[in-house]
């Protein structure tokens, strides 16, 4: 399969913008109209950036990234990295699909601590520029109805 920089570089620059709580590059690389499942947050769709702008104006207020591990009642870490695993990059001419599994690793007082999950980005060009239309996120663990190997 042929590696794709553009789309590559273009989903390393969307997901440094969560990690950065920048939501003007958030909103100039995603779509008004964007849809998601995030399986962590609700089992059901989830419609439009509002819910996202909430979410990164307040990490952005407690100085935090979405997805960083943090104890119940403790300080809030920010010392946050990110890393795509098994990234696969399938492009159809102004369509592309991203899927990898993404590692969010968070300095603790107790040590690192590591938080994972699948991810499909669906990415379409727009007027000139692409922008992810779709997400969908599932667990990075064993399925629960495989019994563990011996």
């Amino acid at each position: 399969m042929a590696y794709d920089q553009e789309i590559h570089q273009f989903l390393l620059d969307h997901l440094n913008a969560i990690a950065k709580n920048d939501l003007e590059a958030y909103h100039a690389s995603t779509s008004e109209d964007l849809t998601l499942y995030e399986w962590f947050v609700t089992p059901h769709r989830l419609d439009g950036l509002p819910f996202h702008d909430f979410m990164m104006s307040e990490n952005a207020r407690l100085k935090t990234v979405f997805g960083a591990e943090v104890e119940a009642g403790g300080e809030i870490e920010s010392n946050t990295r990110m890393d795509l695993a098994n990234l696969n990059i399938q492009r159809y001419g102004d369509t592309a699909i991203a899927s990898y599994t993404l590692l969010v690793s968070s300095g603790t007082p107790q040590g690192v601590k590591v938080v994972a999950h699948n991810e499909s980005r669906v990415i379409v060009k727009l007027d000139g520029a692409w922008k992810v239309v779709h997400v969908h996120k599932s667990p990075a663990y064993q399925s629960p109805h495989v019994p563990p190997a011996d």
